[in-house]
C-alpha cells in the first residue's frame, strides 16, 4: 500500500480523501492556491504545497505545479477527487509517465470514455443500449436539423467532451436549431478546449440512474446498485438518493447487468460511473461513462457499509477486489443533498462570500461531508458546494424526514443556501410520491420563493446578537490584563 498520497483537489473531496487516508495510515499532501491558504483540506493534510494563484488554469489545473508537488514531497500516487483535472487524460498520462500511480482508470480509457462520441460506439460494440442520436459529430447545420427531424422533436445538443452540465442545449424546433448549435459548442469551447458536439433524443419525463461500479486489474468488475439523480437545476445534480423508487427489482437487475457490460466494454479499472436515461416504458439507455469519483457516492457508501475511497487505493495498490457481486448487499435508503453557497431565487446563481458562523447538523444516520467551516471564505474562482449532507434510515419515508430535520438544523450565515428551498423540494407531493424527472426543478419549482422561515432566521439571529456578549467587555479585560467576568460578558440580563 502506498506510504503517501498527494490529493489534487480542494473542498470537501479533499477532506474525504484525507479521512479515508488517515483511517489507513497513509500520508497526505494538500496543494492549494493563494485562495485556499487557509482553508480546510490545507490545514488537515500532513503537508501543503501552494501551487500558484487564484485562476484555477494556473492552479488547480496546472499539470506541471502538481507533479512537481507530488515529486518534491516524495508522494507515490495522485488521488484527482472529482472535477478540475480528475477525468483529463493527458494528466493521467503524465502520471504514468512520471511513475506516480494515477489513482483512477488508466489515461486511455479516461480519453475514450470523456469523449461521448467514442464512448457511443463502444457501447454499441459492448450490446449496451444508447440514447438514440448521432454516432459521430457534425458541424453541419443541414445534418442537425435532418437527425432532429428523424428523432423528433425535443433533441439536445451536446458537446462531445467535458460534462457538468456545461455545452448542452435543448432544441424545441427547427428554428432554434442553429443558435443552440452554436451557443453549445461555444461553451465547450471555452470549458473543455473542443467545440464538438453531436445530437441525441432528449425525454421530456425521463429519469437519470446511474449504477457505480467497481473493477481491478485482474478482471473482476461489480456494481454497487444504483443512484436516482434526475432532480437537477442547469443540468446538474443536486438531490440524489438510493435505491429509486422507480425500479423494479427486475429492472434493477438488468440495468446492473448493463453497466458491468458497460465497464468491461471499456476494459475499465477503478471507480467509476455508468450514468442511464429511463424513459417513460422503462426502456434504458447508456448516457455517459464517469471515469472518477462521483459527488454523490456518499449514498453508496451508507447503504452498502463500502468505503469507495479505500477500495480506490486498494485496487490502484494492484491488489483484487475484496467483494465478489453476491456479497453486495444494500440496506435501507440514503439521500444527499448538496448544499451550495448559491441563491434559488435567482437561478441559484453563486454566492461567494465569509461564512460568519457554521453549525452542522448531527445524530444517528446523519453525515455532513463539508470543505468549510465558521469564518472560511468560499471563492468566486471555483464552485461554490459546502458540503454534501447524507442520511440514512430504514425506508424512504424516514430517510425523507430525516433530511428534512438535518437541513432546519444546519445553520450556515453569511452566504446564501438553498436549504430551504430543498426542504420545500423533499415535502413536496411529487417527491413524497417518487415522481421525479430530470425536468423537476423547472415543473415544479420554477418560481420558487421562501415562506416566512427567513423572517424567523433574522429575528433569532438579531436575538442572540442582543443577547451576546458585549465585545468591549472582553476587548476592555484584556486592555487591562484582567479576566472578564460573567457580569461583563453575560450580554443583557436581569434578576
Amino acid at each position: 500500500m502506498f506510504k503517501k498520497i498527494l490529493v489534487a483537489n480542494r473542498g470537501e473531496i479533499a477532506l474525504r480523501v484525507i479521512s479515508t487516508c488517515r483511517e489507513m495510515g497513509i500520508k497526505t499532501v494538500a496543494v492549494y492556491s493563494d485562495a485556499d491558504v487557509h482553508a480546510a483540506h490545507v490545514l488537515a493534510a500532513d503537508q501543503a504545497v501552494r501551487i500558484g494563484p487564484p485562476e484555477p488554469s494556473l492552479s488547480y489545473l496546472n499539470l506541471d505545479a502538481i507533479i512537481e508537488a507530488a515529486k518534491a514531497t516524495n508522494a507515490q500516487a495522485i488521488h484527482p477527487g472529482y472535477g478540475f483535472l480528475s477525468e483529463n487524460p493527458e494528466f493521467a498520462n503524465r502520471c504514468e509517465q512520471e511513475k506516480l500511480v494515477f489513482i483512477g482508470p488508466p489515461s486511455r480509457v479516461i480519453q475514450e470514455m470523456g469523449d461521448k462520441i467514442t464512448a457511443r460506439q463502444i457501447m454499441v460494440r459492448g450490446g449496451v443500449p444508447v440514447t438514440p442520436g448521432l454516432t459521430s459529430t457534425t458541424s453541419d447545420p443541414a445534418t442537425l436539423l435532418r437527425e432532429a427531424e428523424a428523432l423528433g422533436y425535443p433533441v439536445l445538443i451536446k458537446a462531445t467532451a467535458g460534462g457538468g452540465g456545461k455545452g448542452i442545449r435543448r432544441v424545441d424546433a427547427p428554428a432554434d436549431m442553429v443558435e443552440a448549435w452554436e451557443a453549445a459548442s461555444r461553451e465547450a469551447l471555452n470549458a473543455f478546449g473542443n467545440g464538438d458536439i453531436y445530437i441525441e433524443k432528449f425525454f421530456t419525463r425521463a429519469k437519470h440512474i446511474e449504477f457505480q461500479i467497481l473493477a481491478d486489474t485482474f478482471g473482476n468488475t461489480i456494481h454497487l446498485f444504483e443512484r436516482e439523480c434526475s432532480v437537477q437545476r442547469r443540468h446538474q445534480k443536486i438531490v440524489e438518493e438510493t435505491p429509486s423508487p422507480a425500479l423494479t427489482p427486475e429492472l434493477r437487475q438488468e440495468m446492473g447487468n448493463a453497466a458491468v457490460a458497460a465497464a468491461k466494454a471499456a476494459d475499465y479499472v477503478n471507480a467509476g460511473t455508468v450514468e442511464f436515461l429511463v424513459d417513460e416504458t422503462n426502456n434504458f439507455y447508456f448516457l455517459e461513462m464517469n471515469t472518477r469519483l462521483q459527488v454523490e457516492h456518499p449514498v453508496t457508501e451508507m447503504t452498502t457499509g463500502i468505503d469507495l475511497v479505500r477500495q480506490q487505493l486498494e485496487i490502484a495498490a494492484g491488489n483484487p477486489l475484496e467483494y465478489t457481486q453476491k456479497e453486495i448487499v444494500p440496506r435501507g435508503h440514503s439521500i444527499e443533498c448538496r448544499i451550495y453557497a448559491e441563491d434559488p431565487e435567482k437561478d441559484f446563481f453563486p454566492c461567494p462570500g465569509r461564512i460568519d458562523f457554521l453549525e452542522e447538523p448531527k445524530g444517528p444516520g446523519i453525515r455532513n461531508d463539508c470543505g468549510v467551516y465558521s469564518g472560511a471564505e468560499v471563492p468566486v474562482e471555483y464552485d461554490p458546494i459546502l458540503s454534501k449532507l447524507v442520511v440514512h434510515a430504514e425506508s424512504r419515508e424516514l430517510a425523507i424526514a430525516k433530511m428534512v430535520k438535518a437541513l432546519k438544523e444546519y445553520v450556515i450565515l453569511g452566504v446564501r443556501t438553498p436549504t430551504d428551498f430543498l426542504m420545500d423540494l423533499l415535502r413536496s407531493e411529487p417527491f413524497v410520491q417518487g415522481e421525479v424527472f430530470t425536468n423537476f426543478i423547472d415543473q415544479h419549482f420554477s418560481d420558487w420563493h421562501p415562506g416566512d422561515a427567513g423572517d424567523a432566521m433574522a429575528m433569532l439571529a438579531f436575538i442572540a446578537d442582543e443577547l451576546a456578549p458585549p465585545k468591549s467587555a472582553t476587548a476592555q479585560a484584556a486592555a487591562n490584563d484582567t479576566v472578564a467576568t460573567p457580569f461583563q460578558t453575560l450580554g443583557n440580563w436581569k434578576l
